[in-house]
């Protein structure tokens, strides 16, 4: 039989250690707080979840789970198993869903991204530099018109994405149809005048039927991205998107992932986040930058990356794990980005990222076209191992970047 394997971190508040462990075993499979006459031998023989491994140094617990516990294809009814009410018992002071190991029969139960990291290269036409992308700021505030030009000007500076923010869907003063019908203008305007492609990831997230209506409108005026704030919008109606097939690139915020993931003795890890994202379906996916506003280890993102990037993944010493039909994703590093941290996130984070800036763009002294060249000229002097203030020198638009952040 085939296993779904979890490690979670816990504290006891009351009990013993082994206590506790059979506890989450028991509340996140068939058992319960006492002993049932329900529960029969047969039961208990083909679906009692298995202790692999108690850490004792790392606080930490593995425990494998019969896969006929789960249903396949439905990320919902895993997270109400292994993140569901044991995160409740009174019995753990702390809790933390770490990792889970899935088995191929499950994973592939799974569309896995459209596109992913070699399909939106296609559709930008590149072969090995980073993405560059920008947030229009303000994030609110803005008409559909202004929001539009605005967009137009960071294509203009080079950059080859733009997004909504995570609370930009449909607000009076700029309505989603209008924003989608002026911004993807712009885009066809940078491809006559350019003849470069470029991606515009309009917001979705609503109630279910009208994220439905809203992909429709985005493909039926030719976008090629949708945007979907994952966890406010939930796991259910993720993949109800990805399972429409809108043959339209899954651009995914992570907006509210600190509520599960900040604390990291209690809650569920960002690494589970991004695993479960990435078997659903998303082809771009926010991972943080190790160096910018958002808080997030470096360590951590990195093995993010390696998850979400490769077919083949080690990110700890228990766990080995094929994608088998499930392609990459596509890591999107954002947060307080702007010009001067560019090498860095190259370093860190290789090629294979979409380095996006707000305010970093929008913030620059000559505006949001000169803020989008300064970030290309970044990231050419990174591709070209150039020293920026060295490039700067020719570059007059790094030099205010550079002037302004340092």
């Amino acid at each position: 039989m085939d296993f779904i394997t979890a490690r979670y971190y816990f504290e006891t508040a009351s009990v013993s250690r082994e206590r506790a462990v059979q506890q989450i075993a028991a509340e996140s499979s068939i058992g319960t707080w006492t002993e049932i006459k329900t529960l029969t031998r047969k039961i208990q023989k083909k679906l009692s979840p298995k202790i692999m491994k108690i850490s004792k140094k790392n606080k930490t617990v593995d425990i494998a789970y019969p896969s006929d516990l789960f249903e396949f294809g439905s990320v919902p009814q895993l997270m109400s198993s292994l993140g569901g009410n044991v995160f409740g018992m009174k019995l753990l002071k702390n809790l933390r869903l770490v990792d889970i190991q899935f088995p191929k029969s499950y994973i592939k139960s799974f569309k896995g991204p459209a596109f992913g990291i070699g399909g939106v290269r296609r559709l930008i036409k590149t072969k090995v530099r980073p993405h560059l992308g920008t947030i229009v700021k303000p994030k609110v505030g803005l008409n559909a018109k202004e929001w539009a030009t605005v967009a137009y000007n960071a294509w203009k500076g080079g950059l080859d994405f733009v997004k909504d923010d995570e609370n930009l869907t449909s607000m009076k003063f700029c309505k989603f149809e209008d924003r989608v019908i002026n911004t993807l203008d712009m885009a066809d305007k940078i491809k006559e005048e350019e003849g470069r492609n470029v991606l515009y990831a309009a917001n979705i997230t609503a109630p279910m039927k009208t994220m439905i209506e809203r992909a429709d409108f985005v493909k039926e005026h030719g976008g090629k991205c949708i945007m979907v704030d994952i966890l406010s919008a939930g796991w259910s109606a993720l993949q109800e998107i990805r399972n429409q097939n809108y043959k339209m690139v899954i651009h995914a915020h992570r907006a509210g992932h600190a509520t599960f993931t900040r604390n990291k003795k209690h809650g569920i890890s960002m690494y589970v986040i991004a695993k479960l994202s990435r078997l659903i379906g998303v082809d771009q996916l926010h991972i943080g930058t190790a160096v910018g506003k958002m808080e997030g280890d470096k360590k951590e993102i990195v093995l993010i990356k390696n998850m979400i990037e490769y077919q083949h993944v080690k990110p700890s010493s228990y766990l080995e794990q094929q994608w088998f039909n499930i392609k990459p994703v596509f890591a999107v590093s954002s947060g307080g980005v702007y010009p001067s941290l560019v090498p860095q996130i190259v370093k860190i984070l290789g090629n294979d990222i979409v380095i996006q800036a707000g305010g970093g763009v929008h913030g620059h002294p000559a505006g949001t076209r000169a803020g989008a060249k300064a970030m290309k000229q970044a990231l050419i002097a990174s591709m070209k191992k150039i020293n920026l203030k060295k490039y700067a020198k020719a570059h007059k638009e790094l030099k205010q970047a550079l002037d302004k952040w340092g």
